[in-house]
């Protein structure tokens, strides 16, 4: 049972906010936790090289765009210690040498799909878009007007296969309401869409077309790609995607047309197998607004973790944001959740247990039954990683309420209670790691050595003031 999971690869016209952190530590749990029950296990991600905005932005900052591009990349890649990450692969589309060859592989299977058209309408150079309408839901900017002759895809030639895949659950989009928008955007009709720019208006930035140097490649069908790519043409690409088990994207909920629709449609396009699973997330914000680079309230997820910790910031990031809906930030809400779930829930638990038992001279831990395995493994399915969460919160919840029943401080033989609040505590020790990873192993180290214990979680209440947007 192999286990292949990717993030989405965002642009590099800037540095990183706390929006591109939630991504890459839901698909790390995922990874982990898939590890702890001894599944083979590729994580992927990287960052969108070619993108149009890329090439803007650089000239906005008066930089080399090669240059430009490969310091924001390298800000993406330093996201891994700071933020206990455990991606096996980071590919660069710009860079990767696996990565053009691939794109241009793909497009020659897919030629008998493609054809000239002219097109005039209106562009996003926000999402790198072609709309539907008048204005871009994502991006206030005003679209720009675009007239050219570019290489089209027979996406319409795919409705049909792709509508059975979805309904079907071949390709499983969650959560349902990201399904049932697909399914309705699918069903009302699929037209046929540009697959690649002038190479002039691109700024010569990009993978050119097979055959055609006037034209480069659009941005979305070469970065979609980057998923096969970044597994080359051998062993690679068999073992974790033509024959892998489960084949599962970490996206947001902006770019799901383009996982769940235009990205079937290339790969079955090109003979090639289809994701099994999409989970969508949807939007941190600040007072009510979108996280975004355009808008100006961007989040740093490194002062974050270094002002309050890594656990308090990736458990913030699993248990409070919702599967559906979005998800205001604020520092007060980091530490409060930090503060009552691990320094009172989990940490108070451990220091209390640990405390008795070393009191009264008791080591052993009790085998003790617990549903939790079991809970994670159903939340974490669907990609509800509050749900997953909640499960770890009640279990610890289950040991302190257990302490203050049977009140061991009080009994002359505490044995019992303590063997079985010590083989609580290992339950959260072996489940905590996919989530809080150094948080995990301090419980673990505490319930192996025999000095007195220490807090495994700080209590951060009060602790700094708000991190304003921007920093």
């Amino acid at each position: 049972m192999t286990f292949y999971v990717t993030t989405a690869i965002p642009y590099v016209n800037a540095p990183p906010h706390l929006g591109h952190a939630l991504e890459l530590v839901q698909a790390d749990v995922l990874a982990r936790h898939r590890r702890s029950r001894g599944e083979p296990v590729r994580f992927l991600t990287g960052t969108d090289d070619n993108a149009g905005k890329n090439v803007t932005a650089a000239r906005a900052a008066g930089a080399q765009v090669g240059a430009f591009v490969r310091a924001n990349a390298d800000r993406f890649a330093a996201l891994r210690e700071p933020l206990e990450l455990s991606f096996d692969d980071f590919i660069r589309t710009g860079s990767d040498p696996r990565h053009a060859p691939g794109v241009t592989a793909l497009w020659r299977r897919s030629e008998p799909d493609f054809y000239r058209h002219s097109y005039t309408g209106l562009y996003c150079p926000g999402c790198e878009q072609f709309l539907d309408g008048n204005a871009c839901p994502e991006h206030p900017a005003a679209p720009e007007p675009v007239a050219e002759t570019n290489w089209f895809f027979r996406l319409s030639r795919y409705q049909r296969q792709i509508l059975d895949v979805l309904e079907s659950g071949r390709v499983r989009v969650e959560p349902a309401a990201r399904r049932n928008e697909v399914l309705a955007f699918v069903r009302s009709g699929l037209r046929d869409i540009s697959v690649s720019r002038p190479a002039t208006r691109a700024a010569g930035w990009g993978i050119g077309v097979p055959g055609d140097p006037d034209q480069v490649v659009y941005v979305w069908w070469d970065a979609l790609a980057n998923y096969v790519t970044a597994l080359g043409d051998g062993d690679d690409l068999r073992t974790w995607w033509l024959e892998s088990a489960e084949r599962v994207h970490v996206i947001g909920k902006g770019i799901v047309r383009f996982h769940a629709v235009h990205w079937l449609a290339l790969l079955l396009s090109a003979g090639l197998p289809l994701p099994t699973t999409i989970l969508v997330h949807d939007y941190l914000t600040v007072d009510g607004a979108k996280l975004a680079k355009s808008v100006g309230n961007v989040v740093d997820p490194l002062a974050l973790a270094d002002r309050y910790g890594v656990d308090a910031l990736r458990w913030w990031l699993l248990s409070e944001v919702a599967p559906v809906g979005d998800t205001d930030f604020t520092v007060e809400r980091l530490t409060a959740r930090a503060d009552r779930d691990l320094a009172n829930g989990i940490g108070n638990l451990v220091n209390r247990t640990l405390a008795l038992a070393r009191r009264h001279g008791h080591r052993r831990a009790a085998a003790v039954p617990s549903d939790l395995p079991d809970r994670i493994d159903a939340a974490l399915t669907t990609g509800d990683f509050r749900a997953a969460t909640a499960a770890v919160r009640a279990e610890a919840d289950r040991g302190n309420r257990l302490l203050e029943a049977a009140r061991p401080w009080k009994l002359a033989h505490p044995g019992p209670v303590l063997a079985e609040a010590l083989g609580i505590c290992r339950v959260l020790a072996d489940e905590l790691r996919p989530f809080l990873p150094s948080g995990a192993e301090r419980v673990r180290a505490q319930l192996r050595c025999d000095g007195p214990p220490r807090p495994v979680f700080a209590r951060l209440g009060g602790a700094a003031p708000r991190l304003t947007a921007g920093r």
